[in-house]
C-alpha cells in the first residue's frame, strides 16, 4: 500500500490545498493530511478546529476517490511523522518559485534523514497559486471577502472570528 503524507498548518484550509489533496489521492492508496502543530505561527484555529475542517472538507474526495483520506496531528520532524504514519512519499504543493527554494531545502534535509522517503512536489493549478492561508486569513481580518478562496463552510469559520465582509463582488 501506498501511504503518501501532506503536511501543512492548513490555517485555514483553502482551496489551493484542496486542489492538491485531490491530486495527491490519485497517486497514493492511503492519503494523511499532517496537520502541524506550529505554536511559532500562532495559529488562528485550533488544532482540533483544522483537523474537523480538513476531515469535513476531503469527505467528498474520499467518497469520490475511494482514497482513505485521515487527517493527523503531528509535533514531530516531518520525517519521523512520514515514519510514523507509514508514508513511502510526502506530498508538497508549490505556488511559485519562492515556495521551490524553501522546499528544495527541506527535501535535501529530510533525505538526510531518511532517504526512503520521496518528496512529490505537485504544482497549484494557476487559479490557485497565489492563495496562501496567511493572506486569506488577512482579508478575512481586514474585512474583504474570502468566498474566491475558500469553501463556504470555511469562510463561514472565518467570519465567526472577523465577522462578515465589509463589502463583497454580490454587493457591488
Amino acid at each position: 500500500m501506498r501511504i503518501g503524507l501532506y503536511p501543512g498548518t492548513f490555517d485555514p484550509v483553502t482551496l489551493g490545498h484542496l486542489d492538491i489533496i485531490r491530486r495527491a489521492a490519485r497517486l497514493v492508496d492511503r492519503l494523511v493530511i499532517g496537520v502541524a502543530i506550529n505554536r511559532d505561527k500562532g495559529p488562528l484555529f485550533s488544532l482540533d478546529e483544522r483537523v474537523e475542517m480538513l476531515r469535513n472538507e476531503c469527505a467528498d474526495i474520499e467518497d469520490a476517490t475511494g482514497i482513505e483520506i485521515v487527517a493527523h496531528p503531528f509535533e514531530n520532524l516531518l520525517i519521523d511523522c512520514a515514519r510514523d504514519v507509514g508514508a513511502s512519499v510526502i506530498i508538497r504543493g508549490l505556488r511559485a518559485v519562492a515556495d521551490f527554494e524553501y522546499e528544495f531545502q527541506m527535501v535535501g534535509m529530510n533525505r538526510r534523514l531518511d532517504d526512503s522517503v520521496e518528496t512529490v512536489f505537485l504544482m497549484a493549478e494557476a487559479e490557485h497559486q497565489a492563495i496562501a492561508s496567511k493572506l486569506v486569513k488577512e482579508i478575512a481580518r481586514l474585512g474583504g471577502d474570502v468566498a474566491p478562496f475558500v469553501t463556504p463552510p470555511v469562510r463561514e469559520a472565518l467570519e465567526a472570528e472577523f465577522g462578515p465582509p465589509l463589502r463583497s463582488k454580490a454587493a457591488q
